[in-house]
């Protein structure tokens, strides 16, 4: 097997676990989250945080930064072909999407979370940072999920149609 195929196979893989983390997030833990009270949502959303920074959550978020990154020069030879630029912009969608919005977006508010001593703080502080946090956690969320969704979509397709 040649390793172009071993690393599309693998950014697939590995998208689609990305995929399936980011909706579960979006649908079934966040939502249960927002039924709970600001202290009890804030000390299971930071519980949640520092849990998922395990080593096979690590593996996965990078192979899949770096595997998605490979693909366009393991199947170089292919330019300027279509399934190229396919490529790329799968690239784009997920490097700018997920990784750039993780980056930018999801960690700063898990930091500000992380950071906050939750038994230390005022109801009116724990109310206000709730409100800092949940809409804009979530509506990033949203975008690694549909960003890392079509980024699993287009790679597939791209599987199928590499050898036509």
């Amino acid at each position: 097997m040649k390793t172009g195929t071993i690393i599309l196979a693998s950014a697939i893989l590995l998208t689609g676990l990305m995929a399936g983390i980011f909706f579960t997030w979006s649908n079934a833990v966040k939502p249960g989250l927002g039924k709970l009270s600001d202290i009890e949502y804030l000390r299971a959303l930071q519980s949640m945080n520092r849990v998922i920074l395990n080593n096979a959550f690590k593996l996965i978020f990078l192979g899949a930064i770096i595997t998605v990154a490979l693909v366009p020069v393991f199947y170089f030879n292919l330019y300027p072909k279509n399934i190229f630029w396919l490529f790329i912009l799968t690239l784009i969608i997920y490097w700018v999407g997920v990784f750039g919005v993780t980056i930018s977006g999801n960690i700063p508010l898990n930091e500000i979370l992380d950071k906050t001593n939750l038994e230390s703080i005022s109801q009116e502080e724990i109310k206000a940072l709730r409100t800092r946090i949940e809409v804009k956690w979530n509506n990033f969320n949203f975008i690694r999920s549909i960003s890392s969704a079509i980024t699993f979509l287009l790679l597939i397709l791209s599987f199928i149609f590499l050898d036509k």
